[in-house]
């Protein structure tokens, strides 16, 4: 069954037009894809292992879950549903971390941050999505960032927050 997502302009304004997954995005319109870095409230952060079946970055090490915004939904309620399907875990809480709009691809990217204290253990993998994750130190973390092996796209999304916070050197 296809996916439909809602058209935005560059500065955000929805669109009447309605963009379906596969298909090439106008120009000049964008669809909305939102991710959350989770942090539990022990301070230690979720890095899931990507699908070695994903066209890009397979087997690499993401710190986020997220996906494309569904016809309907605004980025809140994509990045709860997103984090739901990917980790099984619940929040209601997010804080808005960044926004980077990337031309070549016709996309707004949202990025939050959330906390929470599910159950370390009882993540849940996504099929053809996720393979493996991993609970990092805040130490462990700061290195994992700071090593290059970061998805570096997910780098520059993040990278603002990063040196706000002290975590990039």
């Amino acid at each position: 069954m296809p996916e439909y997502w809602d058209a935005y302009l560059e500065d955000g304004t929805k669109t009447e037009i309605i963009l379906t997954r596969g298909k090439a995005v106008p120009d000049g319109l964008y669809h909305i894809i939102c991710e959350v870095l989770l942090r539990h409230k022990d301070g230690s952060y979720l890095l899931m292992q990507r699908s070695s079946e994903k066209p890009y970055f397979p087997g690499w090490l993401e710190a986020s879950a997220g996906g494309s915004a569904l016809l309907g939904e605004d980025p809140i309620s994509c990045i709860k549903r997103e984090l739901l399907e990917e980790t099984g875990a619940l929040c209601e809480n997010f804080t808005q971390i960044g926004k980077m709009i990337s031309p070549e691809n016709h996309s707004i990217f949202y990025s939050y941050l959330a906390e929470t204290d599910h159950d370390k253990e009882k993540i849940r993998l996504q099929e053809n999505e996720t393979e493996a994750f991993y609970w990092y130190s805040e130490e462990d973390f700061i290195r994992f960032i700071n090593s290059g092996k970061m998805i570096p796209t997910q780098y520059q999304r993040y990278r603002e927050y990063f040196e706000k916070i002290g975590y990039i050197r």
